[in-house]
């Protein structure tokens, strides 16, 4: 089989898949979760149709702070489990999985005047407790080095921007940063397709069967349906929609996105404490695309789930004034260039039923829908997909998992990918693919440059997208594939790109 999702594999798979071809495993949703359960059940032999109501990370799958990490934050809530799970999952996607994807970022936490001597102190205790997760997770020092206190003159060399009235030093850790998520999302969702998943979005399941489900092709309209000897559910805080079996409080993690010239350039996460608020921070991270992510608040997110949710004004207001708490230069809303916000799919229990979101637990649950027999797994969080997936495929078969030891499509070790013949942007989002992204330019110079003075995508990435990546519609391309969506501006010129300019012009 191959890698390669495009329009036309998609219209074969959908056409066997409607005459009523019968796969092991049907999963719902496209998200992170649901093409970790894909990969999982493919690469264990099963026949494995997964189905995807819009796009590839439309949904929460795209919203993510971008992280991969050790739970530090779990550990200090008291949840031992759940924070050696996410070490040992970030040290397997690290050193097998995805080493193309994920890099080390250093962590600042600073120690002026809001930070006592006392609190420093059981700061320092708590990231010395997360690298010992670390060395039992079997990621190395030399990948993640041990926390350690440095000088107020190396903090402001690893971040600028830092208030230096004051400032008595920080505690530095390390910790990993995904390149993208939804970049993640496609990677994986092609590794099952390479062992043989059919991957169809622009599919909206509107009912579970006992033998599979019944759907919509967003494309033409037609009614179709998938018969499947197991059905999962992962469709985040829209699987109540299909199943009552399952109660969520979603809550809405929101980030601002500033220019990283804003901020000095930063070379390392800033994390300040929120006041009065236990284990809650604002960090300032900074991307390889010139621009510096602020997040994160945890608010409830009653009602329907939208689509694309967005900050609320008071979460702006509240990541802007403790962001400012710690810099020379204060921010303000005329200092965001973008905005986004996510959804968490939180499973609660009933006596979880009321209170803080922030105090619920990361745990996913697999639950059992009554009707139709279908499994809906919910909870998590994007660094321990893989876990999840390995969980609710259990429940299906013996046959054993493979995912841990198994790399995502353009993987391969840093030296590896120090030797690639391409541009460092393109390999940081490729990996071992990046020369075959080149090559689409088959000589013209102009699809290797930006499409646009300072955007950081080029119309090779286009072509790659839509040939190889499933990018159906623009808006695939633009919020999805490139991420140029991230920034306004940006997302206009890509838009307009994939609408307007031959050989990548596609459906609106």
């Amino acid at each position: 089989m191959s890698a390669s999702l495009n329009a036309e594999r998609r219209a074969a798979d959908l056409e066997r898949l409607a005459a009523g071809e019968v796969v092991d495993v049907v999963v719902v949703g496209g998200g992170i979760t649901g093409a970790g359960v894909a990969l999982d059940a493919a690469s264990r032999g099963l026949s494995v149709a997964l189905l995807e109501r819009r796009d590839l990370a439309h949904g929460t799958s795209r919203w993510s702070s971008k992280l991969v990490h050790g739970g530090l934050r779990y550990l200090a809530q008291g949840d031992v489990g759940i924070a050696w799970e996410s070490a040992v999952e970030r040290s397997t996607l690290l050193r097998r999985v995805a080493p193309h994807l994920l890099r080390p970022l250093p962590y600042v936490y600073p120690l002026d005047d809001s930070v006592d001597r006392r609190a420093a102190a059981k700061l320092l205790l708590g990231l010395r407790l997360g690298d010992g997760l670390r060395s039992g997770a079997r990621t190395s020092r030399r990948a993640l080095p041990p926390a350690r206190r440095v000088s107020a003159h190396e903090a402001l060399r690893l971040a600028p921007a830092l208030r230096a009235a004051g400032l008595r030093g920080a505690l530095l850790s390390w910790d990993c940063q995904l390149e993208d998520d939804a970049r993640l999302v496609v990677a994986v969702s092609r590794t099952a397709a390479l062992h043989g998943a059919r991957v169809i979005t622009y599919a909206e399941v509107d009912a579970l069967r006992d033998d599979g489900v019944d759907a919509i092709d967003g494309l033409t309209g037609a009614r179709f349906t998938v018969r499947a000897r197991h059905v999962i559910v992962a469709a985040g805080v829209w699987t109540s929609a299909l199943t009552g079996a399952v109660r969520l409080r979603p809550s809405r993690g929101s980030h601002l996105l500033v220019r990283a010239e804003r901020l000095g350039h930063p070379r390392a996460v800033v994390n300040v404490r929120v006041p009065g608020e236990r284990g809650r921070w604002v960090f300032a991270v900074p991307r390889s695309d010139g621009l510096v992510a602020i997040g994160l608040t945890d608010v409830p997110a009653p009602g329907e789930p939208a689509d694309e949710p967005a900050p609320s004004a008071a979460e702006e207001a509240e990541l802007l004034h403790v962001a400012s708490a710690a810099l020379d230069v204060p921010l303000t809303p005329a200092d965001v260039c973008g905005r986004y916000a996510g959804l968490r799919p939180l499973a609660v229990s009933g006596e979880e039923g009321d209170g803080a979101t922030a105090d619920l637990s990361r745990r996913h649950a697999i639950v059992e829908d009554p009707a139709s027999g279908a499994l809906a797994i919910v909870g998590g969080k994007l660094t321990t997909y893989r876990r999840m997936a390995e969980d609710a495929v259990d429940r299906l078969t013996d046959r054993p998992c493979r995912t841990a030891r198994l790399p995502l499509v353009g993987a391969a070790a840093p030296a590896s990918l120090r030797s690639v013949a391409a541009p460092e942007r393109l390999v940081r989002r490729y990996g071992t693919e990046a020369p075959a992204v080149v090559a689409l330019a088959d000589g013209r110079r102009e699809l290797l440059e930006p499409l646009g003075d300072g955007i950081p995508v080029c119309g090779a990435e286009l072509l790659w997208g839509t040939r190889h990546e499933l990018a159906l519609t623009a808006s695939d391309l633009a919020d999805r594939r490139t991420r140029a969506g991230l920034v306004p501006e940006w997302r206009e010129v890509v838009m307009t790109a994939a609408y307007d300019s031959a050989p990548w012009r596609i459906a609106s």
